[in-house]
């Protein structure tokens, strides 16, 4: 397995650089923009071309590997199924909305779990050269180089990455206002960057100590969740048990006992599952 794995992830990394300068030559041209579950949660053109070019390239050297594409689930509007077969599991532009608005804060995401366990998990931003890589029990890298998370425990000095995501639900948008208020006056400061794969790259990073955010997908997270834990992070349920990439709610942290003082302050929200 661990001969194919290296295939595996020598071709992905191949087409990871490829779909990147398929972003990065179309972020400042003309976009079609559609819309999906609101008009806010935007699809282009380019995301539909980089998550194709995933798919058919990959299919085309292993036919017997399964995918869960952002896009493509959209469009078929099926419930994820997760499986033990190799998986692919992508994002082909996380940070659509940033893309459309050329800011450079935009991302390929992308996984490969096998048996439903996470082996590989990749996250690149061609506009600003920034490549997250991470194998199972390998260490996680930024352009090649070894990452590791902040290590920091105390609430009053971290950095707390969140976003408000595209729903617009009444209930969920309270939550997320509600837990931003408890959360700003007992952390070091709250950023977003419009990406929750790269919000996750930040905290393996050692950039930011703590990152959460309720109503993602599991092609927004399966690539950072590895990345954050062969840094030596952790990746938990909002309520502080073990993170399900199912589930839509996620909390990375530099340390367990970060996680665990965040999550007992959060007020909570269950999305409907992937």
């Amino acid at each position: 397995m661990s001969e194919l794995l290296d295939q595996y992830y020598e071709l992905v990394l191949e087409l990871v650089k490829e779909a990147g300068g398929l972003i990065k030559e179309n972020i400042s041209r003309q976009k079609t923009i559609m819309t999906k579950s609101c008009e806010v949660d935007l699809v282009t053109e380019t995301d539909q071309l980089v998550e194709k070019l995933f798919m058919t390239k990959i299919s085309a050297r292993y036919p017997e590997h399964k995918f869960i594409g952002e896009e493509n689930t959209s469009e078929t509007n099926h419930k994820v199924e997760l499986t033990d077969a190799p998986t692919w599991i992508i994002d082909p532009v996380d940070g659509t909305m940033n893309f459309v608005h050329t800011m450079p804060h935009s991302c390929i995401s992308i996984a490969l779990y096998v048996g439903k366990i996470p082996e590989i998990g990749i996250v690149y931003n061609p506009m600003l050269e920034q490549l997250f890589t991470a194998r199972r029990g390998r260490g996680a890298f930024h352009n090649g180089a070894p990452i590791r998370v902040s290590g920091e425990t105390d609430l009053k000095k971290a950095l707390v990455m969140m976003e408000l995501g595209t729903s617009r639900d009444p209930e969920k948008m309270n939550v997320v206002m509600e837990n931003l208020k408890i959360l700003t006056p007992q952390v070091h400061g709250m950023r977003a960057l419009g990406s929750c794969a790269l919000n996750m790259c930040m905290v393996a990073l050692g950039a930011a100590d703590v990152m959460q955010e309720v109503g993602i997908h599991i092609w927004d997270v399966a690539a950072g969740d590895l990345i954050v834990r062969e840094a030596g992070g952790v990746c938990v349920d909002l309520a502080g048990g073990d993170f399900d990439p199912l589930s839509r709610r996620v909390l990375c942290a530099s340390s367990a006992e970060l996680a665990q003082q965040v999550a007992k302050l959060l007020v909570q929200y269950y999305p409907e599952r992937d």
